[in-house]
């Protein structure tokens, strides 16, 4: 059965989703930014997920007019769904894609959401929108479906065409068609769920179950801290057990892990439960920002500097190592505490995009070579750029007699920082 697809948001996961099903057929494309809209036309992807040369070769119609939506019987919505100042989630863009999609909607076409929700918000909050709008009974003239991303941005190994895709339906019809569409093109497989409520109760667990193992990992080594244990130490000698589960400690930023659990704990508040484990996980991870750049502040107080007329530099802004995203990062946190107390601080990072980094952060990306020395340096994002960095290279950027380094994820040898004259912090 051939259905012609329209992919509904082209950030992160809707343009992979977008070329991939563009490689087999002419699809569409649609999203309401122009911007972005012409950059792709143009040949150009400013999240770094799909090549100039992949973008070339496969026939999506790219639009920003609903009219062009009309042509397709087979929706997939893959917009972000964020959570608000007090972390509770935040549905604006998937209600709003909802009612654009209503406006395009015709008897026998199928929606499918793909973006990251609690159990129940497809059939409890977008599917009366898309009835509302259209004018059709759902069930009856039009179905859904919902198959949870598991794209992970700046992974060249792990892609959409190569992750197993859950998928779910409405009804027993409808999931063969969803199951037939996705199996086209991913050829890892799909996972048939037993119910849509499944589908996304086991989206929003995959960040859930991360987010806990990395928050564990996270109080242990401010418990280790105290104890005057290198935790990456304590993890090579426990990582030669079989079983023990290879986590580490790190800034849990993003749009998935450090968002995804406040959907199933809003759900859960909402029946009358109050999660205690998930809860305080994100608060651990929450807070590691804040933490790493008090630990920096005290280290500098400890070798006698002038905190206050010292200068700071962060290599690194975004979410994770090798992708543009700054959504939710962690670091802007330890930045604004670091300014909290009184220093200078030089943000520097190859892959995020100047003007959305003021934009969004009011923050001034610069050039470490031109801003060097620095009084304390902050190694925060695992870029290949600064892996590729010597102890020699770090210990270039920073002056004087006691430096500190704090090197977040344990990129260079403790023992090599210490010997080039550095007081070294890392979790």
């Amino acid at each position: 059965m051939h259905r012609k697809v329209a992919v509904v948001g082209l950030g992160y996961v809707g343009l992979p989703v977008a070329v991939a099903f563009g490689r087999h057929a002419p699809i569409v494309g649609f999203d309401i930014n122009a911007a972005r809209i012409a950059e792709l036309r143009a040949g150009h992807d400013r999240t770094d997920e799909v090549s100039a040369e992949d973008l070339a070769r496969v026939q999506v119609l790219y639009t920003d007019q609903i009219d062009d939506l009309r042509a397709a019987d087979f929706f997939i919505v893959a917009v972000p769904t964020p959570v608000d100042s007090a972390n509770k989630p935040d549905l604006s863009p998937l209600i709003a894609a909802s009612r654009t999609v209503g406006k395009a909607l015709k008897r026998g076409d199928i929606v499918v959401y793909e973006s990251t929700v609690y159990p129940g918000a497809t059939e409890e909050d977008c599917v009366p929108v898309l009835e509302q709008v259209s004018g059709l009974k759902h069930g009856v003239d039009f179905f859904s479906g919902y198959s949870p991303e598991r794209i992970n941005p700046g992974d060249r190994e792990h892609r959409f065409e190569t992750i197993r895709k859950i998928v779910s339906g409405c009804d027993a019809a409808t999931l063969d068609i969803v199951a037939e569409v996705y199996a086209s093109v991913v050829t890892a497989g799909v996972h048939r769920a037993a119910s849509i409520k499944v589908a996304e109760a086991a989206k929003v667990i995959e960040n859930t179950q991360r987010d806990l193992n990395i928050a564990l990992m996270n109080e242990l080594s401010v418990v280790f801290a105290r104890l005057g244990i290198d935790t990456g130490e304590v993890l090579a000698a426990a990582g030669t057990k079989w079983n023990f589960l290879p986590f580490r400690p790190g800034l849990v930023g993003g749009h998935c892990i450090g968002v995804d659990p406040y959907y199933l704990t809003y759900k859960a508040e909402q029946h009358g439960y109050i999660p205690q484990v998930i809860l305080a996980g994100r608060r651990i991870n929450d807070n590691m920002g804040r933490y790493v750049a008090r630990n920096t502040v005290k280290l500098m107080l400890q070798n006698g500097l002038d905190v206050p007329r010292c200068r700071v530099g962060v290599l690194g802004l975004t979410f994770k190592e090798n992708c543009p995203d700054i959504r939710n990062s962690k670091v802007i946190d330890l930045v604004n505490e670091l300014r909290d107390h009184g220093t200078t601080v030089v943000v520097m990072d190859p892959h995020a995009d100047p003007a959305e980094v003021l934009h969004e952060c009011g923050i001034t990306l610069a050039d470490p070579a031109a801003e060097a020395p620095f009084d304390a340096l902050v190694v925060a994002v695992a870029h290949r750029e600064y892996r590729a960095l010597s102890v020699a290279d770090l210990r270039a950027l920073v002056r004087g007699s006691k430096p500190v380094v704090a090197d977040v994820k344990a990129l260079f040898p403790r023992d090599e920082l210490a010997a080039a004259g550095t007081t070294v912090f890392r979790l």
